[in-house]
Order: C-alpha cells, then sequence, then structure tokens
C-alpha cells in the first residue's frame, strides 16, 4: 500500500474545500441519490471485503467465524445507508422526519423514540429485539420533531471539511464516521486509515467512489506523520476518531513533556473541534434469578460473545462481569461459562500488541485462569469492587480477557450497588450491559427503568449485547455526554444517529431472554433463534453474507432462504 505523502495533502485538502462549495448547492434529493450509489457500490464490493478483512484478522475462509466480518463490516454500512437515505427522502418531500416513529417517556423527564423495530422487515428479522433513543431530560416532542434532520434542513450552510482518524478492529467504523460526518455535520471528509485497514483501502475507494468523485471524501495512508499533518492543516475545520484515550490526548494535547506541560496549563495543541469514540471497560450485570438449565447454557454463550467477538479487540466488549454473591446458581453459571470459553472456536489474537495486554493482565492476577487451557483466553475471578488499585476496573484490556466481581443481595439491592458499582468504579461510559430472567424484570417493574436512566452509559441492552445497539443504524452510538478534553474517558460526540435526532443521551436496547421456542413458551414476544453473532452460531458466515445481501437489496422472497440458515445456526 502506498503512503500518502504528506507534500500532497494541500492539493488534497483544496480539493474537498472545493467539494465542499459543491456540496452546499447540492440538493437533498441529490444527496439521497449518492447514498444509493454508494450503497450499489459497497454491495458490489462486499465479497472483496469480507475476503481482505478475513485475511487482515487471519481467520480461515471456511470459518463461522468470518460472519463477524460480513455483519461488521458491508451489512452495518448497507443498512445505515439504507436508514440514512430513507431521512433524506422525508426531509425532500417535506415530510415529519419521526411521522412514522413511535415517542413515549422515560424516566426523569426523558422522552424514548423507538429506532427497533422500525418496519415489518424489522420486526422479522430482529424478532424481540427493541431498541429506544433516550433525549436529554426535559426535551419535548416539539423540539425533537422540528430539529430531526440537524445540518440536512439547511444544506447549504456547510461546515468546512472534517478528518476522520479511522478505526483498525472493526472495518465499518471508518466509512461510517465519514457518512455521519457528510451528513449529520454537513462537512466533506479526509478519512486517514489505521495502518492495520490499510489492506482495505481500495475496497473503501471502490464502495465511496460516487462521493470521492465529486470531491466530497478523500481516502489517505501512512504513518502518524500523515495524520498529525492533517489536524494541524489549517484548512481542515474538524477532527472526529474512533481510538484509544491515549491517541486522542496525543492529537489533542501532544505527547511527552510538552503534553504533560499543555494538559497542566490547559491549552490545548490542537484548537479544533475534536469529536471522538475511545471505548471502556464496560460491564455485564447478571441479576440473580431462577434461570433453567438452557438458560445457563445460553446466557453463558452470551456472555463469552459479548467478550470473544472478534478476539476481544472491541471497544464495546463487555469486560467485568458482575455476579450475585447470593444467587444459588452463580458456581453454575460460572462453570457453564467455563465451558463455552474453552470450546467455542479459537481464533487469533490478531489486533497489535493483543498478547503483551494479556500476558500483562495475567502477571498482575497470579490465579488468572486459562479456560481449557487456551493459550490467550483469559478468566480474573475474584476481582473485589471496593480495591481501587484494581487494574481490571481501569484498564481496558481489548483482547480475550474477562474479569468477574461479586455483590451481595438480590433483586432491587443488588441492581443499585451493581448500578452504582458500574458507574463508580469502572473507567468509561460507552455501553452497559444487563442479564434479566422474565420473572425479575417483571418482579423489579419500575425500578428496573430508573435503573437503566441512573446508569451514565451511551448504550444500556438488557438480555442483548450493547453491540445490537452499534449495528442498530438509527440508534446513536458514543459516550454518555459530558466527558471533556481534560477527561474524556470513552469520548465526546455521537455519531450513526440514521434519523438524525438532536438533543440525545443514550440509547437502550432489549433484547429476548432466551431463543426460539423457550422464548414463546415463557412468553416472551420472539420467535428469533440463537443470534448470528453469538461466536458459538454455526452458519454465522452464511447468515452473515444473507444479511448483507438482503440489506442491500430488501425482498421478500430471498426471506425463506436467511430463516433457514438463521434457525441452523
Amino acid at each position: 500500500m502506498t503512503t500518502t505523502p504528506v507534500t500532497d495533502l494541500d492539493t488534497l485538502v483544496e480539493r474537498l474545500s472545493t467539494g465542499e462549495r459543491a456540496w452546499a448547492r447540492t440538493n437533498l434529493s441529490e444527496r439521497r441519490e449518492l447514498l444509493l450509489a454508494v450503497a450499489a457500490a459497497t454491495a458490489a464490493t462486499a465479497d472483496e471485503w469480507v475476503r481482505t478483512a478475513a485475511d487482515i484478522k487471519q481467520l480461515h475462509p471456511a470459518s463461522p467465524l468470518v460472519g463477524e466480518e460480513w455483519m461488521s463490516g458491508p451489512y452495518a454500512v448497507l443498512t445505515y445507508l439504507q436508514a440514512l437515505q430513507e431521512t433524506l427522502r422525508r426531509l425532500a418531500e417535506g415530510a415529519d422526519v419521526l411521522g412514522d416513529t413511535r415517542i413515549t417517556p422515560a424516566p426523569g423527564g426523558r422522552l424514548a423514540v423507538q429506532v427497533l423495530p422500525y418496519d415489518t422487515y424489522d420486526k422479522l428479522l430482529m424478532s424481540g429485539f427493541r431498541a429506544e433513543v433516550w433525549t436529554t431530560p426535559g426535551t419535548t416532542e416539539d423540539q425533537l420533531r422540528t430539529t430531526a434532520g440537524l445540518t440536512q434542513r439547511t444544506p447549504r450552510q456547510t461546515r468546512g471539511v472534517a478528518l476522520v482518524l479511522g478505526a483498525g478492529n472493526i472495518f465499518s467504523i471508518p466509512p461510517l464516521d465519514v457518512l455521519y460526518q457528510l451528513y449529520a455535520e454537513n462537512r466533506t471528509a479526509v478519512l486517514k486509515l489505521n495502518p492495520i485497514t490499510d489492506p482495505l483501502a481500495d475496497v473503501y475507494r471502490k464502495a465511496f467512489k460516487p462521493l470521492t468523485d465529486r470531491g466530497l471524501v478523500q481516502i489517505v495512508t501512512g504513518g502518524p506523520e500523515v495524520g498529525a499533518a492533517l489536524a494541524e492543516h489549517p484548512g481542515i475545520t474538524a477532527v472526529h476518531m474512533t481510538g484509544s484515550a491515549t491517541t486522542h490526548d496525543a492529537v489533542v494535547w501532544g505527547t511527552g513533556e510538552v503534553g504533560d506541560a499543555a494538559r497542566a496549563s490547559g491549552t490545548p495543541k490542537l484548537t479544533k473541534p475534536i469529536t471522538s469514540e475511545l471505548g471502556g471497560v464496560s460491564p455485564i450485570i447478571v441479576l440473580p434469578g431462577p434461570w433453567s438449565d438452557a438458560d445457563l447454557r445460553h446466557q453463558a454463550e452470551h456472555v463469552a460473545t459479548m467478550r470473544l467477538h472478534n478476539s476481544g479487540c472491541n471497544c464495546i466488549a463487555g469486560q467485568i462481569l458482575v455476579l450475585g454473591s447470593d444467587w444459588p446458581q452463580k458456581k453454575a453459571f460460572l462453570a457453564a461459562l467455563r465451558r463455552v470459553l474453552a470450546t467455542a472456536p479459537a481464533r487469533p489474537v490478531w489486533y497489535p500488541g493483543c498478547e503483551a495486554r494479556v500476558r500483562s493482565a495475567r502477571d498482575l492476577h497470579p490465579t488468572a485462569e486459562k479456560p481449557g487451557g487456551t493459550p490467550e483466553r483469559t478468566l480474573l475471578t475474584g476481582l473485589d469492587l471496593t480495591d481501587y488499585n484494581e487494574s481490571a476496573f481501569t484498564t481496558e484490556y481489548f483482547g480475550p480477557v474477562l474479569g468477574v466481581a461479586e455483590l451481595p443481595g438480590t433483586g432491587a439491592r443488588f441492581l443499585d450497588a451493581a448500578v452504582a458499582a458500574a458507574n463508580d468504579r469502572l473507567h468509561g461510559t460507552l455501553g452497559a450491559n444487563l442479564i434479566a430472567h422474565p420473572d425479575t424484570i417483571k418482579a423489579l417493574g419500575r425500578r428496573l427503568r430508573d435503573a437503566i436512566a441512573d446508569l451514565r452509559y451511551g448504550t444500556v441492552a438488557i438480555n442483548a449485547w450493547t453491540g445490537v445497539g452499534y449495528a442498530t443504524p438509527r440508534a446513536t452510538w458514543g459516550a454518555f455526554p459530558g466527558h471533556t478534553l481534560d477527561d474524556v474517558q470513552s469520548g465526546i460526540g455521537t455519531v450513526h444517529n440514521a434519523l438524525l435526532l438532536d438533543y440525545t443521551e443514550r440509547t437502550v436496547v432489549r433484547g429476548p431472554f432466551g431463543p426460539a421456542p423457550r422464548s414463546v413458551l415463557r412468553g416472551e414476544s420472539s420467535v428469533s433463534p440463537k443470534p448470528p453473532w453469538f461466536v458459538t452460531n454455526a452458519t454465522a458466515a452464511r447468515t452473515g453474507r444473507l444479511l448483507t445481501a438482503f440489506a442491500a437489496r430488501p425482498r421478500w422472497q430471498d426471506l425463506p432462504a436467511l430463516f433457514a440458515s438463521a434457525l441452523r445456526g
């Protein structure tokens, strides 16, 4: 892969500035047509995208784990493009963006905007899954409706050229971040790829050709010097990045003694607006309840997926499992979890530095377990949430390391203690997961919804992984609001948000406690089988391919094959 010379950046930024002027003259109908053109180009390159992604991550082409690359790659981009073009269609027609959307009260003077299911296809493909975007307290429905569409309500008022520093772990992140800059922020954008994703540069260029041909997007490669030169370029008006807090601080403050001095004096090196998504230490709170043996097995696979998906190299990977010390089934659940961690399909820890992070976790925890003798998968039990020196609560391992902590109590007492621990002891605010039996949810009543409001996280998921929120195109994605450059934690701002909503605070996702037919027998309105994103799903690759084809061209006649593959999983 040829590095983009720093000396060419002036020309590149000038091209994007010219593109910005053309973008200001582009009406909403044309902007929507561009989204449809990008969708067609993305669908055409999907096979090449997934082959390249699997090669980067050292996955065998026949592995069911390749399904992760379909679903977190072209599928995620295609569903977003389809959702965003629908928003542009409504705006172009002068219709209410939220005209067919359910809006209900949420705790604390908030509103909840239903974003999943959005249409009939959602009801079929994601049966039993729900997602809402909650607003900031005090937002009115009139404010929501009159601002939905963000900058696309005044498309001629463009906002300059953005630099997007792309992520290196999930390959839909860079294109989704670029699309958000173009449509939500009304900026043209240069995407600086993480070197890990350089082999995908040609794929991204093919997918974005309708935009690059118009000078609206440019894609560059290279090392940190290219990113730094772009961030400092006078023609760049804003920066967005997905990555680590360390990288964020290097961009904002500088490195070494210079960076320390800038932070101490409160004078950042970067004086332009910057938004970011930076990960964190995500909790998985398991509420004590009456579980069957089948429930124990299914939820063990669920928890293992939260940690092992993409070898644990996810900003939203569950890292700290919080169990009730008084739960009679605690030991049985941990035994089931150990079995899944030991037997889930093997895969390399492909992300740079992962092996070193695993070794560090083990060195700091002499009792660390290696389930089934696996070389990298690590289970840290007996963590103490009152220990303020415990590194597992503040270090994002970004690898297959799962910690376990316990709290006393059951019901509301346990829930309150777990929420307080998640808020006060764990670093970051990107996502929190809760798992609860339907009987437990019923017994808690309104207290569970109040607890969701108390959790300071950008996405909260009940009986679902917060990764479902990432893959829901109309949901928001990002840290809980309120972080600053000086204490950035999981980042500043949001992305995705295909309804282009203002006044957003978080996304709340709900899923079925178990797969069909158990879900139906216990009264849950879900006929979903084992989710295709589970690391134990045997047909994930085929299902992911079929989902991607369906996202590109939704047709009723393609559903039977998709359902059959999902059921076999």
